[in-house]
């Protein structure tokens, strides 16, 4: 390998996995954050489950290797030891995400894990499954406030000015966690009435709110109609005091998205779920 050009840094990690590599980069990538001032090229290696498929994946990583000048690092959720033997040759820090946790879990229920291929994919029941594809149509056909049908159905109700963020939290909620999530817009209309719109007044208790900055609304907002009203900075202040007045007046639990994920988020509005449900 050639001397070590490169700043570590910066440096590529991989993800892989015998499935969709999902819980190997949502692991990988939680632990990666805990480190600051480091540049990160994530590669994902998804579907190594075959020796040929372990061959050419470590041919990738020492690729990679040779050109960076230091050595990649591989978040594993590999559950074959042929394959893991390969991959673990590679010019990588290796690191075995499954066997980390399995290894004292064999010890503690004294018992051996079945190491079958694809099992934490496998273990979501089909009532689970359809009760997510449910959410998620929930979700797509009330949208933007396109339909106030059966908004007595939905788990929660977001609300807040045009892209504060609901759309994308409301499809989270329901591809994630199965959540019936509607998303309702605030406009200029129903501040000049000083009240919410005619169909949510029932369904008041379901309702979540959503701010954010005026600055960062603004930007979002030059990006999709540039130099526009509806963009300005004095138009998204306007806007944002009073969703905010408004959401104060009917006790509405809300939260700025300017700073947080839409994972933060989801967990916000999940708790409150729980919290509602007890």
């Amino acid at each position: 390998m050639n001397e070590r050009s490169n700043d570590q840094n910066e440096r590529s990690v991989f993800y892989l996995s015998d499935g969709t590599g999902i819980t190997a980069e949502t692991f990988g990538s939680a632990l990666l954050s805990q480190f600051e001032g480091i540049t990160l090229q994530p590669l994902r290696l998804p579907f190594v489950d075959s020796v040929e498929k372990a061959v050419q994946a470590a041919d990738r990583i020492n690729r990679q290797a040779e050109r960076d000048g230091i050595r990649p690092i591989v978040f594993s959720t590999l559950v074959n030891a042929d394959i893991i033997d390969i991959v673990r040759q590679s010019e990588c820090r290796f690191l075995d995400l499954f066997q980390s946790f399995l290894a004292p879990l064999e010890e503690e229920f004294e018992a051996i894990s079945s190491h079958r291929i694809g099992r934490s994919h496998a273990a979501v029941d089909n009532k689970r499954y359809d009760r997510r594809i449910a959410a998620i149509n929930f979700s797509l056909a009330h949208d933007d406030g396109q339909s106030d049908r059966d908004l007595a159905n939905a788990d929660v109700i977001l609300v807040g000015v045009s892209r504060s963020g609901k759309t994308p939290t409301s499809l989270y909620l329901a591809m994630q966690h199965g959540v019936k999530a509607a998303n309702y817009p605030l406009i200029p209309e129903d501040f000049e009435r000083r009240r919410l719109p005619q169909a949510l007044l029932k369904v008041r208790h379901k309702l979540f709110g959503l701010s954010i900055a005026p600055e960062r609304l603004a930007e979002v907002r030059h990006e999709r109609r540039p130099n526009s009203r509806y963009a300005s900075l004095e138009n998204c202040r306007a806007e944002v005091a009073e969703a905010e007045a408004m959401m104060r007046r009917e006790g509405i639990s809300w939260l700025s998205s300017t700073t947080k994920s839409i994972e933060e988020i989801a967990a916000t509005i999940m708790q409150k779920l729980d919290h509602t449900e007890t």
